[in-house]
């Protein structure tokens, strides 16, 4: 049943507080996944849902960032690379981190479990750390025109997206005396390149060195991000109403950024991310310009002309959503983020898609399912052969078809997050959570 196979994965890769993407190739706590997997985790143990968050906000900075990693200091450090040695960063609670962050899907997350089960006092923990997430952002990554930016590919989520193309071109290269560990899991044609990985790592080692406050020669709008950063402020406003406080200043906010990211990212047909070093559009076909489907407020306009592209260019009225449209030269539909389908990403425009064309929704729900029913959870899906590629057991593509099974149901019949509840009740009854998080 594939539900109780999607809860045994997370089973196996929870590690006490959190779960692991995976048990070998990334053996700690990473943050847009930890989001992804309690919105799967409410689903059947909302406390380890509140656990896996709470948790990731425990390794919080100061100034408010969310690493992108958070280092189980039980593994050795040369499980994976670049490690805790290399970024060379802690939080205040003494966890080891990267020094980047992940796009903001945590206050989505947050509001997803307290809706499976109402927690006015976990919302009210959370929120102070959302907030400073935002808050860091917008100090530090907006520009002028009101939109925020990432420093590394991995921001981005989509490392190797073809999108980043020609602006890591100005990236120097040369960096050597490294040793990547993710070849001696997934086949290096799944993988992005050396010379991919030489420019991360000089891109994360001139940051390192600046002490995680300037920013080198990538400094990108990325529509996906933004639109994190967008939903993340419509989601707090109706956090703060259940708190008892305003949520006015993040409805404007979420306006601002939405109207910002129309008048400069929007290309008539999909939103393009931006180079901030030369002002200009980088002219992709990245599945990202998609997410803006989510923005509550996004114009009826601009959201029919990404529908038609996401029909006509993206196939989504017949396939599982690609990475990359696959009409364009650049598409590879095995190599990470050139093309396969992730079920984050095809789970983020389903979300936009369930109130503006339900029956799209419909169809990408279908497929999501159909996708891990064939191939097992894996990390990433060839979108037509439907072939897995990378991980295999990877915990948000279990923890996700769970949160699609609870809304869609299977095989179009309908379900709800309470039967998915009682049908898993034997697993849930078993649930161990620590209560020391967020101390």
């Amino acid at each position: 049943m594939i539900l109780r196979d999607a809860v045994r994965v997370l089973v196996n890769n929870w590690d006490g507080s959190y779960t692991v993407p995976s048990r070998r190739l990334y053996p700690h706590q990473w943050s847009w996944d930890s989001a992804f997997i309690a919105i799967g985790h409410a689903r059947w143990s909302p406390r380890r849902a509140r656990s896996e968050l709470l948790s990731l906000f425990g390794a919080q900075w100061r100034d408010g960032r969310v690493p992108h990693i958070v280092f189980n200091p039980r593994v050795a450090e040369g499980a994976y690379f670049p490690g805790p040695e290399f970024w060379a960063a802690r939080a205040p609670s003494g966890s080891a981190t990267s020094g980047i962050v992940q796009p903001p899907v945590h206050a989505l997350a947050a509001w997803k479990t307290h809706l499976v089960e109402p927690d006015p006092a976990f919302l009210r923990r959370i929120y102070p750390r959302l907030v400073a997430q935002q808050d860091f952002l917008r100090a530090a990554r907006r520009s002028p025109e009101g939109l925020i930016s990432i420093v590394h590919p991995w921001e981005s989520g989509m490392d190797n997206s073809p999108a980043w193309d020609l602006p890591l071109q100005a990236v120097e290269t040369g960096v050597a005396g490294f040793i990547r560990r993710d070849l001696d899991t997934v086949s290096a044609d799944e993988r992005p390149t050396d010379r991919d990985y030489e420019r991360y790592v000089g891109l994360a080692r001139a940051y390192r060195d600046s002490g995680y406050q300037v920013p080198g020669a990538f400094q990108i709008e990325d529509p996906l991000f933004n639109t994190a950063y967008g939903v993340a402020e419509s989601t707090l406003a109706k956090i703060a109403d259940v708190c008892g406080l305003d949520p006015e200043p993040h409805e404007r906010e979420a306006a601002a950024i939405t109207q910002a990211m129309v008048e400069h990212l929007f290309d008539g047909a999909l939103f393009q991310a931006r180079d901030v070093r030369t002002g200009g559009l980088i002219r992709s076909s990245s599945a990202a310009g998609l997410t803006p489907l989510m923005l509550p407020e996004l114009p009826a306009g601009v959201a029919d002309a990404l529908i038609t592209t996401a029909v006509d260019r993206f196939a989504v009225k017949d396939a599982v959503l690609p990475s990359y449209a696959p009409d364009a030269p650049e598409f590879d539909a095995a190599r990470y983020w050139r093309g396969p389908s992730w079920t984050n990403l095809t789970w983020l425009v389903w979300q936009g898609l369930k109130e503006r064309r339900p029956d799209l929704a419909a169809t990408l729900a279908d497929a999501m399912i159909g996708a891990v029913s064939q191939a097992g959870f894996r990390e990433y899906f060839d979108p037509f052969a439907l072939r897995g590629h990378g991980c295999r057991d990877f915990s948000w593509s279990a923890a996700l078809i769970l949160d699609v099974v609870a809304e869609h149901g299977l095989n179009g019949l309908p379900a709800s997050g309470r039967e998915v509840g009682q049908e898993l009740g034997g697993v849930a009854k078993t649930d161990h959570v620590g209560d020391h998080v967020l101390a």
